[in-house]
């Protein structure tokens, strides 16, 4: 049943001319940043080549542009997760859903990985990007692996928030401006912690910012995956209470 519901979400987004409106607009913005880099590469390039230990194509293009991907889709994401739930309490499908055999955990379940599989489909043309490199020279395979695993942890943390943030409400528009504000608090939040106090120290582990760089730079820490594994997990947990009371409530 999850993967029923996983199929019609998957379906049901690429029926909306929303969605490849947003991969079009992601790919051409990233583009551009993209052929921005490797201009900024190739003129810095001749004093690269006298330093010892200099950054290659990897750190000075793939890396840069996989941050990039992160602020965009930032912004984006909220759009492609607001109507997960909000819309169909809106349109009052929700109550179709709560009468069918299938439980809350199978429905939440099943729109996330619908998600999940969209947003793959986004890191997939992403990927493309820094792989084409490839056909002029080479590249740190580890890095370029560990940068996007990275963004896909990433979105599926976003995914999971802007998930829980549409099962609040019946306004897709309102979702999509709460799991903004959430996200965009998770990125910021280590900007007051650098007293070095305990408080700022937990600020510090609650950042996501935190936790994607070090897979930016090729470092796959067992913390940061534990983190975006709690992350993910907490608010999947979070979207299935709530979409449970509802269904007590009615």
């Amino acid at each position: 049943m999850i993967a029923t519901i996983a199929g019609r979400e998957f379906r049901s987004l690429f029926l909306s001319p929303l969605a490849w409106a947003i991969l079009g607009v992601v790919q051409l913005i990233l583009g551009y940043l993209f052929l921005s880099q490797i201009e900024t590469y190739l003129l810095i390039q001749p004093r690269l080549g006298g330093m010892e230990g200099a950054p290659g194509v990897t750190d000075l293009i793939v890396a840069p542009v996989l941050g990039n991907a992160a602020v965009v889709l930032l912004l984006v994401i909220p759009l492609v997760t607001m109507r997960l739930v909000a819309e169909e309490r809106r349109n009052r499908t929700l109550s179709l859903l709560f009468t069918a055999p299938v439980t809350m955990t199978d429905i939440i379940l099943g729109k996330y990985l619908g998600i999940l599989l969209f947003l793959l489909v986004m890191v997939g043309l992403i990927a493309l990007m820094p792989l084409a490199l490839l056909l002029g020279g080479s590249l740190d395979a580890g890095k370029v692996a560990a940068g996007l695993l990275g963004l896909t942890l990433l979105l599926a943390g976003f995914a999971a928030i802007g998930l829980f943030m549409s099962t609040l409400t019946e306004q897709p528009v309102v979702a999509a401006i709460s799991t903004f504000g959430a996200l965009l608090g998770l990125w910021i939040v280590d900007w007051a912690g650098r007293s070095g106090e305990a408080a700022d120290a937990l600020l510090q582990y609650l950042s996501i910012l935190r936790h994607y760089e070090p897979l930016l730079r090729g470092l796959v820490r067992s913390e940061d995956l534990a983190y975006f594994a709690l992350l993910i997990t907490a608010f999947l947990i979070l979207s299935i209470r709530r979409l449970d009371a509802d269904r007590v409530q009615e």
